[in-house]
């Protein structure tokens, strides 16, 4: 008669339980609800809320990674030309995510039409998770602003902070943007 050593089974089962889910984890998009700094790869800022991960240029491999993370739709927010070395909307559309190019670069390209698109494909629970991006996060930054405030009712000088955090920089795309706040509430 063979002899269970139920001590033993109860540590493997432990170890194959936390390695599957350890390794489960690593393919899911986490959802905050705070902002909270996040990390993929050589992305250099990158912070997350509500499936939504705010972000400076991702490489080829960060979207490969991201899309393995489980992120659907990527959010574009430079011009078309302004990424030179690859391909994106094509290595998007390889990899199987949704690709939306909303273009601005620079305070006259900051229109209210950029603003409005960008929060309503921020609002759509259908296509997040989602990635929102620029070079440096200056841009996705001030869109967050607008975002946090009105869509999600947070005091003008929260939504700021939480935007200076993402990345926003511009003191006139922050001017924009509070002026925007102030025509939308």
């Amino acid at each position: 008669m063979m002899r269970i050593d139920l001590r033993r089974m109860t540590i493997v089962y432990l170890l194959l339980t936390t390695t599957t889910l350890i390794g489960c984890a690593s393919h899911t998009a986490i959802t905050t609800d705070k902002l909270e700094p996040y990390e993929c790869g050589t992305v250099t800022r990158l912070h997350t809320f509500g499936g939504i991960f705010l972000a400076s240029q991702p490489k080829p491999d960060d979207f490969r990674q991201a899309q393995k993370g489980g992120i659907k739709t990527v959010i574009n927010l430079r011009l078309p030309g302004e990424v030179t070395d690859f391909d994106e909307p094509a290595l998007i559309a390889e990899l199987g995510m949704t690709y939306y190019n909303v273009p601005f670069n620079g305070p006259d390209m900051l229109t209210d039409e950029v603003i409005d698109n960008t929060r309503a494909l921020l609002n759509n629970d259908q296509i997040k998770p989602l990635l929102l991006h620029c070079s440096s996060a200056n841009r996705v930054g001030a869109i967050w602003l607008a975002y946090r405030a009105i869509d999600h009712g947070l005091p003008y000088n929260q939504a700021l902070a939480e935007a200076k955090t993402v990345g926003l920089k511009s003191p006139t795309y922050e001017q924009i943007v509070k002026r925007y706040i102030g025509r939308h509430q």
